[in-house]
Parts: C-alpha cells; sequence; structure tokens
C-alpha cells in the first residue's frame, strides 16, 4: 500500500498533464480556426492555417501567431491624418475628371481604380520615363539641389556607396539651405550591404527613420511587411518614383560589379500631392510627425496631358488595391498587353485571366530576367510558363545585367508605373506605390523600351520547356510550393 501511493499520484498528475495538454491545444487550435475564418480572404489560406493548427499542436498556433496575423494598422483613417489633408486633397481634386474622360474599354479599368482606392482621375500631370541611374539620379540630384521648401524621400534600398553618398550630400545642402528635410527608409531594406546611412543621415541631423523594424517578438512576421516603395518628392511639386533604389548598381556608365537595369519616372502635376500624402502617411506611421501644408504640399499646376492616379497598396486598408487593378486592365485589354517585370509570381487569379487574355486574341508579352539575383524565384517561376505559352502568351527572357523594371502597358494607351512585382510578396505582403496613366504619347515613349528588351532577349518556347532534365523539373517544383512566401 505504501509504495502504491506514489505510483497512483504519478498516474493522476501524467493524466492531468494529458489533459492540461490536450486542452490547452484544442483552445489554441479553436482561436486560430475561429480567427481565420473571420479575418482570412481566401478559402485555401483558411484551410491551410486552420488544419496546421489542428495537426501540428502548439507549432501550428505559434506559426499563425507569428506569420498568419496581420498587425498593421497604419492608415490615415488610424493616425488622424484624413482631416489635416483634406484641404490639400480638396486641392488637387480641383484636376478631377469622370472617368467616362477615358474612351472605352480603357474606361472600365478607370472606374475600377476609382472604386478601389476611391480616388479621382487627376487631369494635367507629365510622366517622364528615366532609364537606370545614368538618366534617374542626375534629374533626382538635380531636383534636390534646387529645393527650396521641402524634400521627401522614401526608399527600400539606401547604398552607402558612391550614389548614396551622393544622395547625403544633396541632402544635408539643401537641409543647410533652410529646407525641410525627410528622409524614411525600410528597417530590411536599409541592412542590405552596404549598410550605414541612417548612421551618416543622423550625424548630419538630417530626419530620418526606419519603417517598421521588425521586433524580437515579430521578427518573423514583420520581415515580411515591408515598405517596398520608391516616392521622392521635392517642393511638393515634383516627383520621382519607379522601381530604383539608391544604389550604385544602377549606374551602368559607372561599370559598376553588379550592374542592374531599371526604370524610374519623373512626375509632375496634381498627381504628385498622392505621392506626398503616400509619403506622409508612412512617416506618420513611423515617427507620428503630422506632415501637412507648407512646405510639404504645394498648389497643384496643370503639367502635362497625362491624367493619373496613385494606386496605394499594401497588407492594410489598402489590400488587393494592385492586383484588382492588374486584373482590371487585363480584362480590359482589346489588342496588346506588355509586362515588365523582374520577379513572376502571380497567384492564380491572375495566371488564369492571362491565359484567359491571350485566349481573347489579345497579344500577351512577358518580359523577364533570364536570370535574376534571386535564384530560388527563377526556379519557382519556371513550372507557370507551360500553361501561359500553351495559351499563347509571349515569354522573352533578357540576357544580363540583371534588369529590375517594373512596367504594365495596355492597348498603346494605358500604363502601370511604379514599384511593384508580379509576384505574391509585392501584391501581398509588401507596401508599394504605383501611379495608373492614361495617355498615348507616354506609351508612345514606353513601347521602344520594351522593344529593346525584347530585341536583346530569347524567346521561351515550350520545346526548351520540354527539355529541362527531371532532376530540375523537380527542383523548381519543389520551389514552386513556397511561391506565396517567395
Amino acid at each position: 500500500m505504501e509504495s502504491s501511493l506514489p505510483t497512483l499520484l504519478l498516474q493522476l498528475l501524467h493524466g492531468f498533464a494529458l489533459w492540461l495538454i490536450s486542452s490547452v491545444h484544442i483552445a489554441l487550435a479553436m482561436a486560430v480556426t475561429l480567427h481565420a475564418l473571420m479575418k482570412k480572404d481566401e478559402v485555401h489560406t483558411a484551410v491551410g492555417w486552420i488544419g496546421l493548427a489542428w495537426l501540428a499542436p502548439f507549432g501550428g498556433a505559434l506559426a499563425y501567431w507569428l506569420l498568419g496575423i496581420n498587425r498593421i494598422g497604419r492608415t490615415g483613417v488610424a493616425l488622424g491624418l484624413r482631416e489635416a489633408w483634406q484641404s490639400e486633397g480638396d486641392l488637387a481634386e480641383a484636376f478631377a475628371v469622370p472617368d467616362e474622360a477615358v474612351d472605352a474599354p480603357l474606361g472600365g479599368v478607370a472606374r475600377v481604380a476609382r472604386q478601389v482606392t476611391g480616388k479621382p482621375l487627376l487631369a494635367g500631370n507629365s510622366v517622364l520615363p528615366l532609364s537606370d541611374g545614368d538618366t534617374a539620379y542626375p534629374a533626382m540630384l538635380s531636383a534636390i539641389n534646387a529645393a527650396r521648401q521641402s524634400v521627401t524621400l522614401l526608399t527600400y534600398i539606401f547604398h552607402n556607396d558612391a550614389v548614396g553618398e551622393a544622395f547625403v550630400q544633396a541632402l544635408a545642402s539643401a537641409q543647410t539651405r533652410g529646407v525641410q528635410v525627410r528622409v524614411l527608409i525600410d528597417a530590411v531594406g536599409s541592412r542590405y550591404r552596404p549598410t550605414g546611412v541612417l548612421r551618416r543621415l543622423r550625424a548630419l541631423d538630417i530626419p530620418c527613420a526606419s519603417f517598421l523594424p521588425p521586433s524580437f517578438t515579430r521578427v518573423l512576421s514583420q520581415v515580411n511587411l515591408r515598405n517596398h516603395r520608391k516616392i521622392l518628392v521635392v517642393d511638393g511639386a515634383v516627383g520621382f518614383t519607379g522601381g530604383m533604389n539608391i544604389s550604385a548598381n544602377h549606374w551602368i556608365r559607372m561599370q559598376p560589379a553588379t550592374p542592374v537595369h531599371c526604370l524610374h519616372f519623373e512626375v509632375r502635376g496634381p498627381v504628385v500631392t498622392d505621392m506626398q500624402r503616400a509619403f506622409a502617411t508612412d512617416w506618420a506611421f513611423t515617427t507620428r510627425e503630422r506632415l501637412h501644408g507648407a512646405p510639404w504640399f504645394a498648389v497643384p499646376q496643370s503639367s502635362g496631358s497625362v491624367l493619373a492616379r496613385g494606386v496605394t497598396d499594401g497588407p492594410d486598408a489598402d489590400m488587393d488595391h494592385m492586383r484588382q487593378v492588374m486584373l482590371g486592365a487585363l480584362a480590359a485589354a482589346r489588342q496588346r498587353v506588355r509586362i515588365v517585370t523582374p520577379y513572376f509570381l502571380p497567384d492564380e487569379v491572375i495566371l488564369s485571366t492571362l491565359q484567359t487574355t491571350a485566349l481573347r486574341g489579345v497579344a500577351v508579352d512577358i518580359v523577364l530576367p533570364v536570370r535574376s539575383n534571386l535564384p530560388l524565384l527563377d526556379w519557382a517561376m519556371r513550372p507557370q510558363f507551360d500553361e501561359l505559352l500553351a495559351a499563347g502568351c509571349r515569354i522573352y527572357l533578357t540576357p544580363a545585367p540583371f534588369d529590375h523594371a517594373k512596367l504594365l502597358v495596355v492597348d498603346g494607351a494605358w500604363a502601370l508605373i511604379g514599384s511593384t512585382n508580379w509576384d505574391a510578396r509585392s501584391l501581398r505582403l509588401n507596401f508599394e506605390y504605383n501611379i495608373e496613366c492614361h495617355d498615348a504619347e507616354l506609351v508612345r515613349a514606353l513601347d521602344p523600351l520594351i522593344d529593346t528588351r525584347i530585341v536583346h532577349a530569347t524567346p521561351l518556347d515550350a520545346d526548351e520547356l520540354a527539355r529541362q532534365r527531371l532532376p530540375a523539373r523537380l527542383r523548381n517544383r519543389a520551389v514552386w510550393l513556397l511561391s506565396p512566401y517567395l
């Protein structure tokens, strides 16, 4: 009897521990199930997280807590900025035009963008393409050097190299002249080598900040929520946006060790106000400083014939804006769609829409680098090509140097320019900024840039894909399974 009592107590404790562990697992799995059911928009995403929570005790719930919950509440409404910007919005909206000003069927794209973003299409803009750092950086530095009131700069990567130093010196000189300067760099992008730009800026007393530094408890979730936008606004009147970071790699004429082609744009007109509002939202989220009125916003002036609308996108209230605009453009296309992107991993809906667009008789050209800077992405892209080629899409692979340009052109009259890539990271996880442009003259300036890429590219055909060896096919398919997270 004396020896059986400890045994009985151990059995009771063991049974209680099993009951407690099971109860906690069930409670956590139920919590994940309820949250996923209420918050997830896609069935396969909800089912995946719910299954992981039930089948992987504790680990599934932990993964969902780290990776599955969107904790970003970054909108202007939440920060109380909408009222502060009302006057700036009213000024820009004096240039608003109805969507009916755009001829059908591209008027349908304009309606989609207005419904999605809640912003009007603005007349009176000019958009000038700037190829590589050879043309973009001198124009940007010249604008900063001519600044009289304010300079705001948002970028994903800001290298501490010769080009980075040129921008630091221009910003410091502007501040010395009495210009108000604000610089926002993504926290992950700022850690790309070479590093140290934030320290340089702070040493010069230039107001700067790091966007969403991943904390210890949220390092996995926040490593994906990156600010991939590239926005420079000078005196509230001239803006620059596109795909170009600040790096000597883009200045091809200087013969960098790792040259990277890209495309940027100089923008003037009322849509620059929207660019500044996008910067101000991110700056306020990061620093709690509100930028409104002078010297940040200028009275908009007509500068050209382009009808334009800013399209913000990100894992918050702006979720899926870019994706829906892209789908609207593909649905409206009647003659030709031209896509230039460094990374191509769209979801099944976009892939199916591209195939349908080609099957309707629309010429669909997709221009990609033969090799990007991310081998995993190169492998994951391959399994998508068979069905696209079978539907009639044409895929062109451009040779080195790596081409980082992003561009979508439809029917010779509509273009989407900005920072977004055609992959899940850009379309679901990053904060992006693009501009929808309606203007045949602008597209006539963009078409030769695409033509040049195609002339030097190698067309991909089904026979080449069929010749891939089995190990390469298996590797590509295995990596393709990770495409939602690449």
